[in-house]
């Protein structure tokens, strides 16, 4: 196994977090928490794979812990995107927490080989209140972001 952090492969970090694959919505994933008022994730954006589309019912907290900036769209119910970076260059305009509000569609990929990020949310993550989006209706509402969301999306 490499020796620093940033020689490591995306497999050596998963390997050293446990993560297994996340059907679906993409990534590499590990529950770290869940005690009935809040659950928290490791979360593995490898290159060449990404955060499929997707809304919560809940709001969802997102933490760069390592590894290269993670963009992140989001499109708001109002019909606005916006890409965030997440990452730890505060002068480039990345940051290393972003908040995303229940209801709004979420995607996201590493701008490297890897990105090591957490999530965290209160009430905790359940299945019922996850939907993954589809192409076709997300560019339909959200066109300005439709080159980004055929990127983040699978179907």
């Amino acid at each position: 196994m490499s020796e620093k952090q940033d020689e490591l492969t995306a497999d050596e970090v998963a390997h050293l977090f446990n993560l297994e694959p996340l059907p679906d919505e993409g990534g590499r994933w590990a529950r770290t928490l869940n005690d009935g008022s809040s659950s928290a994730i490791h979360y593995l954006l490898s290159a060449g794979d990404f955060s499929a589309m997707h809304r919560l019912d809940s709001s969802e907290i997102y933490h760069h812990y390592a590894g290269a900036p993670a963009v992140l769209l989001l499109l708001f119910p109002d019909y606005s995107a916006v890409e965030m970076l997440l990452g730890d260059n505060l002068v480039a305009g990345q940051r290393p927490q972003i908040v995303v509000p229940a209801g709004t569609w979420q995607g996201s990929l590493t701008l490297g080989d890897w990105t090591l990020l957490g999530t965290t949310m209160s009430p905790p993550y359940c299945q019922e209140g996850f939907e993954l989006g589809k192409r076709e209706h997300l560019i339909t509402g959200w066109s300005l972001a439709a080159e980004r969301i055929i990127e983040l999306t699978r179907f």
